[in-house]
């Protein structure tokens, strides 16, 4: 059996997998690059929880290598202390101090006093979560109820306005979830985010491919009302369908202007079934709140004229492969696969229990809404309708 020679990343080699990292790659194709095991590359990414660490960078108070140097050859001049520290325009107690940590006078060497300060600065502050334990039970507590970090992070600064020390970024709660090391966070909490992940991906990837029929008459997205396309009314939802085990599905509708959503039901995904839902759901709604709806290029919608013509709502389609045009949709399918993991059987999830779903998303605040809720949004158009 032949043995791979073991290999030493070196700081180069790091952030060619960083930069990989973030294009997108997976950590096979990452490895294959340094012909080894996807493990290997896995050991480096996780320890920062797969978030790119800063670049690190010296103090421009801290003593440079070419100091240092001085140092050591003004003591093996015999040079006093002082002599050496007006020398670099250093205090006096500087240069004791240095001596005193490397050595002394007679161990110090400069390369060796060097990399010891550098690997000596490698003491990082503890994170807001970890120094205020209010304010991390306030986030775990949230957490618990799949709020995002943006979300908690949007809702914190909104209830407490005035007082910092309550509030904190999104980023340091990923980063504090991801990078257990901070203490401040538990684990487990990571199965309550919308993608239980133990480590960060790049968002550069989509999981859409490219079995997608063709639709006869359809209308395309460049069509759809400018009112439509900047959000500026209510009544323009987005649609698809979220797949399951066993051939079983769920439709899922955003309401583009709110982010109002709503779950239905659909026993097949033939287009006769599905149509069908979709009818019965829109006739729930005033018909102010129900202009248009988006759909992608499934051959579900196949009978999107008979949609129309049954609830006077018209159907635009996106170009192929382009789930960025239901940008919306896209992120609540994801939000979804918390309460609905991959694999999962659909077919005996009761309306009753999507209507739930639903309303804990639309409980959530959120961050292009200032922080207010869907449902909020969604019952101030309502009563502007009545």
């Amino acid at each position: 059996m032949k043995y791979r020679k073991r290999i030493y990343y070196t700081e180069a080699h790091k952030a060619l997998m960083w930069d990989r990292w973030q294009r997108g790659d997976t950590l096979h194709e990452i490895a294959r690059l340094f012909d080894r095991h996807h493990s290997s590359v896995r050991g480096i990414l996780e320890r920062t929880g797969g978030i790119r660490p800063p670049v690190r960078r010296r103090s421009s108070r801290s003593l440079t290598l070419a100091e240092r140097e001085e140092i050591s050859r003004g003591i093996a001049s015999g040079r006093s202390l002082r002599a050496i520290a007006l020398g670099l325009g250093r205090s006096p107690s500087t240069i004791s101090r240095e001596l005193a940590r490397n050595g002394g006078s007679r161990g110090y060497r400069a390369h060796a006093a060097d990399q010891a300060a550098w690997d000596r600065a490698l003491r990082p502050k503890r994170c807001k979560l970890a120094l205020n334990r209010r304010l991390a039970r306030l986030v775990a507590r949230r957490l618990r109820l799949q709020w995002s970090p943006w979300q908690i992070a949007g809702w914190l600064k909104r209830v407490y306005p005035r007082d910092e020390t309550l509030q904190v970024s999104h980023e340091t709660i990923y980063k504090t979830l991801f990078i257990q090391t901070r203490g401040a966070l538990k684990k487990e909490l990571l199965a309550h985010l919308r993608r239980s992940r133990g480590m960060r991906r790049s968002r550069h990837y989509t999981q859409k491919t490219a079995g997608h029929g063709r639709i006869t008459d359809a209308v395309s997205i460049r069509e759809r009302p400018a009112e439509a396309e900047d959000r500026a009314v209510p009544g323009h939802w987005e649609g698809d369908l979220l797949f399951g085990s066993d051939n079983s599905q769920i439709a899922t509708l955003v309401e583009r202007h709110t982010r109002y959503v709503m779950l239905v039901r659909v026993k097949s995904k033939d287009t006769e079934t599905v149509v069908n839902a979709l009818i019965k759901q829109a006739h729930k709604l005033p018909r102010e709140l129900y202009k248009s709806l988006t759909w992608d290029r499934g051959k579900e919608m196949a009978d999107h004229k008979r949609f129309s013509l049954a609830t006077d709502i018209k159907v635009y389609f996106c170009d192929p492969q382009s789930p960025w045009q239901r940008g919306s949709n896209e992120q609540i399918n994801g939000l979804l696969r918390q309460y609905f993991p991959k694999g999962m059987d659909l077919s005996d999830v009761h309306q009753n229990h999507l209507n739930a779903i639903a309303r804990r998303l639309n409980e959530r605040p959120r961050q292009t809404l200032e922080f207010e809720t869907p449902v909020e949004r969604f019952a101030q158009c309502v009563a502007s309708t009545t």
